[in-house]
C-alpha cells in the first residue's frame, strides 16, 4: 500500500481521492425506511443474500409480519418464533429508524480521529447518552477484528510501543505552585499506558496496562515466533530480546536508522493523541481500551472506502451479540 495516489503529475493523499469517497450522507437520507432494511438484511445473512435466518434455530424459512406500527419483523415457520433484521445485536431492541443507525455508521466512519459524542448527538438530533451508548458499541464491534489476532510471523516485521494517556493534570496558574508531573510523586496514579503492537502489513493490537513493563506476557502472546521486532530504546523491552529477534532504535539521535524504527506505531498514537486533544479531551480509565481499540481499527482500515468502512462496521455490528457493558448501560442494569 502505498501513501499516495499519483493523479496526473501531482501526488494526491487517498483520502482526497474519489477511491476513498464511496458513500455520502445525502445518499443516505435520500434512502427509503425499506431500502435501509433491505441493506441491513444484506450486511446480516450474505449468505443467504438477505434472506432472513431465524436467530433462534437457525431456520431459513420466514415471512414477513411487520408490526401493526409498521416496524420490520420475521416470524420462522420452523419454531414459530418473532425476529427482526437486528435481534440477538448491538442494535437489539433499537429506538430508532435503520436508516439513522446507518447515519449513525457513515458519519462515525467518515471521521478520520474520531467522533466525541456530544458531536453525534447535535448530528443525529438524540440524547448525549443515547449517543455516548452508540459510539461504544461501535467500538465495541470494531473489538471483535481483534479477539485472539496474532501479527508477524517467520521473517515478517513487528513494531512495538508504548505512550501513556488520560489523567491530565492543568498546570498551576503561577510558576512556583507548578508541579514535575513526571515524577512519581506528583502523579495522580490515573495515567495508563497503551501498548500497540503493530506489524508492517498494517494489522495492529493495542492494549491498556500500569506501565510498559507489565506488557510483556501481551507481546508474546500476540506476535508469531519468527517475528523481527522493533523496539525503542526502552528498558521495558530488554527481555524480548530472548523471544524476538529485535532491532531497537534510539529516538534521541534518529527516528530510523539501518531499518530500525518504530514509525507506524508511532503513526497509531499520533492518531489517537490527537483523538484525545481534538475530539474527547478525556480518554481514562474503563474506557480507554475502547480508544485505543478505535484508533487502531481506524489506522488498519485507513486506505479502504469510506462506502466499505460502512458496510464492514454495519456487518460486525449484526454479527456481535447484545453488549455486555452497554445493555442497561444508564439504568444500571447491565447485563451479565
Amino acid at each position: 500500500m502505498h501513501n499516495i495516489i499519483g493523479c496526473g503529475d501531482m501526488s494526491q493523499h487517498f483520502l482526497l481521492s474519489r477511491a476513498a469517497k464511496t458513500l455520502s450522507l445525502a445518499a443516505i437520507f435520500r434512502m427509503s425506511d425499506a431500502d435501509a432494511e433491505t441493506m441491513f438484511c444484506r450486511v446480516r445473512w450474505p449468505e443467504t443474500e438477505g434472506k432472513p435466518v431465524c436467530p433462534h434455530c437457525g431456520g431459513v424459512d420466514a415471512y414477513d409480519c411487520r408490526r401493526p406500527s409498521g416496524a420490520q419483523r420475521f416470524r420462522c415457520r420452523a419454531c414459530a418464533k418473532d425476529f427482526s433484521v437486528t435481534s440477538g445485536t448491538l442494535f437489539a431492541s433499537h429506538k430508532l429508524p435503520l436508516r439513522v443507525y446507518l447515519a449513525a455508521i457513515a458519519i462515525f466512519a467518515n471521521e478520520v480521529k474520531g467522533k466525541s459524542a456530544l458531536a453525534m448527538s447535535r448530528d443525529l438530533g438524540t440524547s448525549y447518552k443515547a449517543a455516548f451508548v452508540l459510539l461504544h458499541k461501535l467500538r465495541e464491534a470494531m473489538a471483535e477484528e481483534m479477539k485472539g489476532r496474532v501479527v508477524g510471523g517467520a521473517g515478517e516485521e513487528v513494531e512495538i510501543d508504548g505512550g501513556y494517556f488520560g489523567g491530565y493534570v492543568k498546570p498551576a496558574n503561577m510558576r512556583e505552585n507548578r508541579r514535575d508531573r513526571r515524577l512519581a510523586v506528583n502523579q495522580t496514579g490515573k495515567r495508563q499506558c497503551v501498548v500497540i503492537v503493530r506489524a508492517r502489513d498494517g494489522r495492529s493490537v493495542p492494549a491498556v496496562f500500569r506501565a510498559e513493563g507489565h506488557a510483556l506476557d501481551f507481546i508474546r502472546a500476540r506476535i508469531a515466533k519468527g517475528s523481527i521486532v522493533h523496539a525503542d530504546e526502552a528498558g521495558s523491552w530488554d527481555a524480548l530480546h530472548a523471544n524476538f529477534e529485535m532491532k531497537r532504535i534510539n529516538h534521541q539521535e534518529a527516528y530510523s536508522d539501518d531499518g530500525a524504527c518504530t514509525n507506524d506505531a508511532e503513526s497509531y498514537f499520533s492518531r489517537l493523541r490527537r483523538a484525545e486533544i481534538g475530539h474527547h479531551h478525556h480518554v481514562a480509565g474503563v474506557y480507554l481500551l475502547r480508544y485505543a481499540q478505535e484508533a487502531s481499527w481506524r489506522e488498519d482500515h485507513r486506505r479502504m472506502s469510506n462506502g466499505e468502512q460502512v458496510e464492514r462496521l454495519a456487518s460486525l455490528m449484526t454479527k456481535k451479540k447484545a453488549s455486555p457493558d452497554f445493555t442497561g448501560y444508564w439504568q444500571r442494569h447491565v447485563a451479565a
